[in-house]
């Protein structure tokens, strides 16, 4: 009983994602092909489960979704470099990962992705507000407490679950849909 009860509560944050017209998704996608063809990168950051999804989602990118022979695009995980993160959170602790990255390597007009399934992780609110500064594009992905996020987001798309599970298995569908998206209509204006 316990594992149809997790696969309907799973079904239901995405029925509910897709019957209220998928909010943000679009825009989303419009901001990041935008970025793209002026030349600006894609930067993606998270911990734990999070962080594997900003590396799986930069990997898409940078490599290929389902279209097999486009060019490459520029995605950075700001999640795998282990010499820097461990070098930000001795220094300056890790409240500091990613907003210390963003000042190195964002700049205006970039698209600058936090995943936070609980929408409080320090870490990833300072790394939106920086790219904010910066004059990145921000998009969040959250579930349902996302009060301290949205705000520091241009783009929020959020779970309408608490479940830490359900949320990521919502974001990494979501993922998979703003890589296809963007990757069909970069290749439609070739």
């Amino acid at each position: 009983m316990r594992a149809t009860e997790y696969l309907e509560r799973s079904e239901a944050v995405l029925r509910r994602y897709r019957e209220a017209g998928m909010p943000g998704l679009a825009a989303w996608v419009q901001a990041t092909v935008a970025a793209l063809r002026a030349g600006r990168k894609v930067l993606l950051f998270g911990n734990g489960g999070s962080a594997a999804d900003a590396q799986h989602l930069a990997g898409e990118f940078v490599n290929r979704y389902l279209i097999h022979n486009r060019a490459a695009l520029p995605a950075i995980a700001l999640t795998t470099d282990t010499s820097v993160l461990t070098c930000i959170a001795n220094d300056l602790g890790v409240e500091q990962l990613f907003a210390r990255q963003v000042q190195a390597l964002a700049a205006a007009g970039d698209v600058a992705v936090g995943i936070s399934t609980s929408g409080v992780s320090v870490n990833v609110l300072e790394g939106l507000a920086e790219a904010r500064a910066r004059g990145c594009v921000t998009v969040g992905l959250t579930g349902a407490a996302s009060e301290r996020m949205a705000p520091l987001c241009d783009h929020l798309i959020a779970a309408s679950d608490g479940l830490t599970p359900v949320i990521q298995q919502f974001h990494i569908t979501v993922g998979h849909l703003w890589v296809d998206l963007v990757e069909t209509e970069w290749e439609a204006a070739r």
